[in-house]
């Protein structure tokens, strides 16, 4: 059984039986769950089933956020690409940043999503693997199969460091979602077991120390656009693992420096909406407006 303690095992466990670690990882959770593969993958494909659809409900111009914060970001961003034939990240950027809005739009308007690994950073996996589905032309089964390396790889940041930004601040949130994003990207295109860690290791070293300071407590304000910069940095991060450019300080050893830079994180830092841009007066007003005094 595989532990999951460190990328590297993963990578190498791969590496050594020539196979893709989202064929190790449905191997390994077949094995302990005593389940059948199909009738995972078929859970799992459940999951980008609800992906799909959260784009698709986030993609509503008229859909307000509980608070009345946020909403319509999605939409914007799609009509933009539309408009502009994709402005000047391209059409694929574009359209992959507004769908990763879109299901953060659902998310605070309480619709339904896949925590990937968190609500607040749900937008940032479906954004990326939503459009190599409906963009890139990837088959259905191979988006799905690639959704398992990155849960593989969620669960060694878990029990490495931390996925959530009240522990370890956005940088465990937001970073540990894109360079999940990052490595099933990788396998998508292509690339080796150890070009998926070097992916997930680039996305992280490009996020560390990024706080988590939700105004008004509220998983909306920056958190939504903290979802597209999480798309951008695992489609960059992909991109440069896969043209063979070094990650130089081992992905494991990323992970360890993403801990070690939570835990000295101020605590006001830490989701607490107590620091950074929740303590800003628009940010103090627009809690009063949600809130009252």
């Amino acid at each position: 059984m595989i532990k999951y303690t460190s990328i590297k095992e993963l990578c190498d466990a791969a590496t050594k039986r020539g196979i893709k670690i989202s064929e190790l990882c449905l191997e390994d959770q077949a094995e302990e769950m005593q389940l059948p593969k199909e009738e995972l993958y078929a859970m799992m494909e459940k999951n980008f089933d609800v992906m799909l659809e959260s784009v698709k409900k986030g993609n509503d111009p008229n859909l307000l956020s509980t608070s009345g914060l946020t909403g319509g970001e999605g939409a914007k961003m799609l009509q933009y690409s539309d408009r502009t034939g994709g402005g000047l990240s391209g059409s694929f950027m574009t359209r992959a940043i507004g769908r990763a809005m879109c299901v953060s739009n659902c998310n605070a308007a309480m619709g339904r999503i896949v925590a990937t690994p968190t609500a607040g950073s749900c937008g940032i996996l479906p954004g990326c693997l939503v459009s190599m589905y409906e963009d890139k032309g990837f088959s259905k089964r191979d988006v799905v199969m690639s959704i398992f390396t990155a849960g593989a790889f969620g669960m060694v940041i878990a029990q490495m460091a931390s996925i959530s930004g009240a522990e370890g601040g956005c940088q465990a949130e937001c970073g540990s979602a894109s360079g999940m994003a990052a490595a099933a990207l990788v396998e998508l295109m292509g690339g080796s077991p150890a070009s998926c860690g070097d992916a997930l290791g680039m996305s992280i070293i490009n996020q560390m120390g990024l706080v988590c300071d939700p105004v008004a407590g509220l998983v909306e304000i920056p958190c939504i656009k903290r979802n597209v910069s999480g798309v951008v940095i695992a489609l960059s991060s992909a991109d440069m693992a896969l043209a063979g450019i070094d990650l130089k300080i081992p992905v494991d050893e990323c992970i360890a420096a993403m801990k070690s830079v939570g835990d000295s994180m101020s605590v006001n830092l830490k989701e607490t909406a107590q620091g950074g841009l929740a303590d800003t007066p628009t940010a103090r007003a627009l809690r009063k407006k949600v809130f009252g005094e």
